[in-house]
């Protein structure tokens, strides 16, 4: 994995932060046999769907059921990615069937998918060949406010003002002023 990969800190809600419990994280996902033992685990309906993942500052996959929260999962690390994924078992092989970077705890970029692709090829699990479903997170300049642009339109939704191109989440940098 590319040791200059971008990681991600966690730019939530605080009480969701408070959350993280020591032996909570989600689950490590190392090879197909660990999806094979977290699977077992579930309930046929939350195997149904989506479930919430993480690649950790270690490059290892987290998994969790969709409603757990991704700050939970990560233990309330920095993420090299986070979103969801969905397993599906093909001629008795786990696959990743669609996977998002879905996440307004850790909002990643979309450069973050070589993070998810690595942690799944390290796992020995076939993945698309990037995110099926690509959410681009931006922060307001002048009110601050976290955006999700959608076709294109880099405007913020709360005052109109212009969004950066590139990638502002966690405001490093930046003194973002609240309207």
């Amino acid at each position: 994995m590319n040791a200059r990969a971008q990681s991600y800190r966690y730019v939530g809600p605080a009480d969701l932060r408070a959350l993280v419990r020591p032996g909570g994280e989600g689950r490590c996902i190392r090879s197909a046999a660990d999806v094979n033992d977290w699977a077992s685990a579930l309930d046929p309906a939350e195997l149904a769907e989506p479930c919430t993942f993480v690649v950790d500052a270690a490059g290892v996959l987290r998994v969790a059921p969709r409603r757990s929260e991704h700050v939970v999962c990560a233990g309330g690390g920095t993420v090299l990615s986070a979103g969801e994924l969905s397993f599906r078992d093909e001629s008795g092989q786990w696959v990743v069937a669609e996977v998002s970077n879905q996440s307004t705890g850790y909002c990643p970029d979309v450069s973050s998918w070589p993070a998810v692709a690595g942690a799944l090829d390290s796992a020995g699990i076939k993945h698309p060949s990037g995110f099926t479903h690509e959410v681009v997170f931006r922060r307001c300049l002048a009110c601050g406010q976290l955006n999700i642009v959608r076709e294109e339109d880099f405007v913020c939704v709360f005052c109109d003002e212009e969004l950066p191109r590139e990638w502002n989440v966690d405001g490093a940098g930046h003194d973002f002023h609240r309207a």
